[in-house]
This record gives C-alpha cells, sequence and structure tokens, in this order.
C-alpha cells in the first residue's frame, strides 16, 4: 500500500525513468508552437485582410492543438511507469493502446477543459506579444507620424459578418463530428470534434464580443437599468465591512484556483489519457441521496431535461469533471490531495524562483541584453515545470488507483 506522502518520490522516480521522451516531447511541443506563432505574426499583413485574419484564428487553432498534443504525449509517454498499468496487464485487463487512439479518446473532452477554464487566454496573449516584438519597429514608426497601424490586431479585426458565418460553419462541423464521436465511428473524429469546438469558440470571438458591445450600450441607455445601477451602488457603500469581505475575497479566490482547481483539472486530462475518467453527474453521486434526482431528471420531459442542460451547462463542464477527479484522489486518502496541491505549488514557485536565481547567477550590465538572453532560461524553467508538473499528474494518479485497487474499491470508471 503505497504512502500518500510518498507523492514526492514516485514523481521524481516517474521523472527519472521517463525523462528522455519528457524532455523530447517538450522541446518538439515548443519548436512547433514557436512555428505557429511566427506564422500567426506573418500572415495577417497584405492584401485580402478578411483572408487572412480567418487563418490567423486557424493558426491559433492550431497553438492550442499542439498544446493538446504535447501534453497528450508527454502523459502517455508515462503510462508504461506506472503501477496501476502494470497490475491491469497482469489481470489480463489491456492496457496497451496506440497515442492517436488516446489522442483521440480525449480531445473532446480537453477541448471542453481548456475553454472552460479560460486556458486559450494564454495562447491568444503569446500571439499578441510576438506580433508586438516582431512588427515593433513599424509600430512605433507609423506612431510617430500619427499614423494608424494593424500591429497587434490580427485576433480582433475580423469582421463581425465573416466572424459569424465562419461560426456556423464550424458549429455544423463540430455537432457533425461529435455525433460521430458518440457512435465511435472512425477513427480522428474527436480530434476533429476538438478542431472544430476550438475554431467555433475563435472565429466567433468577434461576433460575438460585437453583439455583446451592442447589447451593453443598448442596456446601459435605460433609465430602469441606470437607476438600477444608482440604487445598487449606493447600497453597497452603506453595507458595513463590504469592502473588506469582497477584498478578502478577490485576494483568495485566484490563488484557490491555482492552488487547487487548476491541479484537478490537469489531473482530470491525465485520467483521460491513463483511462479512469468520468464527466458524467451519475457517478459523482453514485450511492447518494442525490442520485435519485438525477434518475427523476432522466424520466422527465425531453424540454425540461434540454432545459437543465442549457442552465447548468457551463456550470458542469467546468465543475463535474474536477469533481469525479477529487472523488478518485480521495479513494487514496485525503492527504494525497493535500499533497499534490503542495507538490503542484512547490513546482510552480520553485520553477520561477530558479529564474530568478540563474538571472542573478549569470548577471548582466546592460537590461536591452535580456531580450535575447533570457529565451533559453525561460525555456530551461518551462522545461523542468512542465517535465515535473507531468510527472506528479501520473503519481497522483497511480498512487490514488493503486491504495485503492488494494484497498477492495478499483476505480470504478476504470
Amino acid at each position: 500500500m503505497p504512502s500518500p506522502y510518498s507523492l514526492p518520490l514516485h514523481t521524481l522516480r516517474l521523472t527519472g525513468k521517463c525523462a528522455l521522451p519528457l524532455i523530447l516531447w517538450f522541446a518538439a511541443g515548443e519548436l512547433v508552437r514557436f512555428g505557429l506563432l511566427y506564422a500567426a505574426t506573418e500572415v495577417p499583413y497584405g492584401d485580402w485582410r478578411q483572408v487572412r485574419l480567418v487563418a490567423t484564428m486557424t493558426l491559433l487553432t492550431l497553438i492550442v492543438l499542439a498544446a493538446m498534443t504535447v501534453t497528450t504525449g508527454m502523459l502517455y509517454s508515462l503510462r508504461g511507469a506506472l503501477w496501476e498499468m502494470r497490475a491491469r496487464a497482469d489481470e489480463g485487463v489491456a492496457t496497451r493502446e496506440s497515442f492517436f487512439r488516446v489522442l483521440d479518446r480525449m480531445a473532446p473532452a480537453f477541448a471542453v477543459l481548456y475553454l472552460a477554464w479560460g486556458f486559450q487566454t494564454e495562447d491568444a496573449r503569446d500571439v499578441y506579444q510576438m506580433d508586438l516584438f516582431h512588427h515593433y519597429f513599424e509600430m512605433t514608426e507609423k506612431a510617430w507620424f500619427g499614423e494608424e497601424s494593424n500591429v497587434g490586431r490580427g485576433l480582433i479585426d475580423l469582421d463581425w459578418r465573416v466572424s459569424l458565418g465562419a461560426m456556423v460553419v464550424t458549429f455544423g462541423l463540430k455537432t457533425l463530428f461529435a455525433k460521430f464521436v458518440e457512435r465511435n465511428k472512425g477513427k480522428f473524429y474527436g480530434f476533429l470534434a476538438a478542431f472544430s469546438e476550438f475554431a467555433f469558440v475563435f472565429y466567433g470571438l468577434n461576433a460575438t464580443i460585437a453583439f455583446a458591445d451592442a447589447r451593453t450600450e443598448w442596456m446601459e441607455h435605460r433609465n430602469v437599468v441606470a437607476g438600477t445601477e444608482e440604487v445598487w451602488t449606493e447600497t453597497l457603500q452603506k453595507v458595513p465591512l463590504w469592502d473588506s469581505i469582497t477584498g478578502v475575497f478577490g485576494e483568495v479566490w485566484p490563488v484557490a484556483l491555482d492552488a487547487i482547481a487548476i491541479p484537478l483539472a490537469w489531473l482530470t486530462v491525465a485520467m483521460l489519457v491513463f483511462g479512469a475518467y468520468s464527466d458524467e453527474t451519475r457517478t459523482l453521486l453514485k450511492g447518494t441521496r442525490l442520485e435519485q434526482g438525477v434518475d427523476r431528471l432522466e424520466g422527465s420531459h425531453d424540454l425540461t431535461q434540454r432545459s437543465f442542460d442549457q442552465v447548468t451547462g457551463g456550470f458542469r463542464d467546468r465543475w463535474v469533471p474536477l469533481a469525479n477527479s477529487l472523488r478518485v484522489i480521495f479513494k487514496g486518502g485525503l492527504p494525497l490531495f493535500g499533497m499534490m496541491c503542495l507538490c503542484w505549488a512547490v513546482i510552480t514557485v520553485g520553477g520561477e524562483y530558479l529564474h530568478k536565481m540563474l538571472v542573478l547567477f549569470i548577471g548582466a550590465r546592460e537590461e536591452w541584453v535580456w531580450i535575447y538572453q533570457d529565451v533559453p532560461l525561460s525555456f530551461l524553467r518551462q522545461m523542468v515545470v512542465e517535465v515535473l508538473t507531468m510527472a506528479l499528474l501520473a503519481a497522483a494518479y497511480d498512487i490514488a488507483a493503486t491504495r485503492a485497487r488494494l484497498g477492495g474499491k478499483p476505480l470504478s470508471d476504470v
């Protein structure tokens, strides 16, 4: 029975056994990512700008899909070193799956989790920052002469009509591929469904923002809305300790998300790769009184079920997979969950301090030197953090699954 407190050692063990494939996957992913980022800063400029902007959105979609593929590859390279996989093989359960089969299985759920938690904002920010650096002199020259510049606007200048049309097309593709995935027809439909999911969001972003801005502007000019906002603002000012309470909550909540919710989200992705994942509400509530409520909902009218799905869809996409991941971790013992969150924080914060220590150790007389000198250091820090993080997720799942199996309660969704 492995101890929950052995998680750091098990993480280091997996890192040592699988260091080479993990590093190769990460390096290949960074190379592909740089190529796509560079292309996304070149494509938007020239004739047929709207067509070029559609191509830029496509490149952003490919950047996210590359991140998905690399994450899957790093976790896939850890499968053979897990105790749980060896135990399944000894029990006669098939554990060998091709990489593309695993990628196709986890792609749709990865897309939902990635978008539900807003991880794509980091990719969009990287495109924007690289665009500014790549066309810095062009931007400053036009600013000097008072001319308008398109630098940094490759993701926001898409016409809302083009955006709406692309949104309709990708929604149709998304629905089609999702049906194929549900019926287990053919290969790579899961990957294509994930591509359509990301493309639907990215292509439709400009149209959504345009309509949202118009609706917000219309609503703000209504007398009832304006009067209600004034009354609400005055009421909050008179509530004692309101600012203190909301201030503390605003400081604690982002930290709690980074330290607890985000690790669970990525643990869900790891469980997809290892073949022990469920995003069903019934699985979460199994054995509780609330399971009767699921039975009643499933036996209700179709209109009631669709209305419930519309109201709770965003909530379920974000929290039900995390709750199921937490359920699996709890089967390995509550200390395991605490150790996983603690190790996640140590790796994240330790990576930042490692980078800072290397900068102080190397030193430089001119600050501009770090524009290119910081690149290999950032690569080294990201590589160490990513490798240890993937090994941590695999180790947490491995210990939880092993403890549950040896305790006579194996994971029900394996």
